[in-house]
């Protein structure tokens, strides 16, 4: 396989811009999926089958599929089905097993194989405007109960499970679609309470989504942790994560201001192995375009789509999504 094939591996684009046909012949990593992309179950269902028969390499087929304030099965459902993190464990580990259950059985009957859950931030800021009831608790070690539950049911049922949104949002005071929040805690204060459900999960994890937050514990500099060579070392030498690291979605203003191209190179020099991208645009498109060529004369870049494209096939044979 040729490199560029392997740099393709590291992306899940939408289909917005159409631009997804394509990429899937060129070897697409994956597709995500969201609520305008599913109308009924039967057409939901056709455009899952008709990706899969376009994919060079059988791809990841996601969606954030949490419950209650991130679900994408509305127009299925009319309206919302499940319960958000907090109010589905506030019913009981039984009803969060049952629900998660569900939820996983109704992804895999779509053909769907990632689920982009469980989300395992603290909700410590009452003010936060973008976890809040996503989050199961304020307290670490009711969340890290929680992980090992809701991970190991969709393992149970053919789902990956991807933890996020490391090093923890749960702190933040402002909006990572809209802009790059700011998180002025120690490291200390953030291994007591953030990274601690992380660090709780990560020998047994298979994915961990990182956030565009701004971790001065880790980054002096304006940079986020999605991008940060030591946030994502850290994760790897500290925590011993082994699984694979994806970003939160590129198109994200916590991520654009790094400018499009630049902000991707950075993520894969920093460590990443996979990015998110709400759409398939030309744009888009030609991020992924522009990176190969770079990669041709580029020693750095070349390691590291080796190394990228070794964790995402690893995950794939795991989950039997390559025979």
């Amino acid at each position: 396989m040729d490199l560029k094939t392997k740099l393709y591996q590291m992306f899940i684009l939408g289909t917005e811009g159409e631009g997804y046909v394509q990429a899937l012949e060129k070897g697409l990593g994956g597709m995500i999926f969201f609520t305008k992309d599913i109308l009924t179950k039967d057409q939901f269902k056709n455009l899952v089958s008709d990706i899969k028969s376009k994919a060079l390499i059988p791809p990841f087929l996601s969606i954030d599929q949490e419950g209650g304030r991130v679900e994408r099965t509305e127009n299925i459902h009319n309206g919302k089905k499940y319960l958000s993190a907090k109010f589905a464990y506030e019913k009981g580990e039984e009803f969060l097993n049952n629900q998660t259950k569900e939820i996983a059985q109704e992804l895999k009957s779509y053909g769907l194989n990632l689920n982009f859950a469980p989300c395992i931030d603290v909700n410590t800021n009452p003010d936060n405007p973008i976890i809040g009831e996503r989050a199961f608790s304020n307290n670490p070690d009711e969340v890290i109960k929680c992980e090992k539950i809701v991970s190991q049911t969709h393992r149970e049922n053919g789902i990956i499970p991807c933890a996020k949104h490391f090093p923890g949002h749960g702190d933040a005071n402002a909006d990572s679609h809209l802009t790059l929040p700011k998180i002025n805690l120690s490291l200390k204060e953030m291994e007591n309470t953030h990274i601690k459900p992380f660090a709780a999960c990560a020998k047994t994890i298979e994915m961990i989504m990182v956030a565009h937050l701004h971790c001065t514990c880790f980054e002096k500099d304006v940079i986020p942790t999605s991008l940060s060579k030591n946030a994502i070392s850290y994760l790897r030498n500290k925590l011993g994560f082994e699984g694979v690291t994806i970003s939160d979605d590129m198109i994200m203003k916590g991520a654009t201001q790094f400018g499009s191209v630049n902000a991707c190179e950075m993520g894969i020099r920093a460590g990443l192995n996979m990015f998110i991208y709400r759409n398939s645009t030309p744009e888009t498109i030609n991020i992924i375009e522009t990176i190969a060529q770079k990669a041709l004369q580029d020693k750095e870049l070349q390691e590291r789509i080796e190394y990228s494209y070794e964790k995402i096939n690893n995950l794939k044979h795991k989950f039997k999504l390559i025979k």
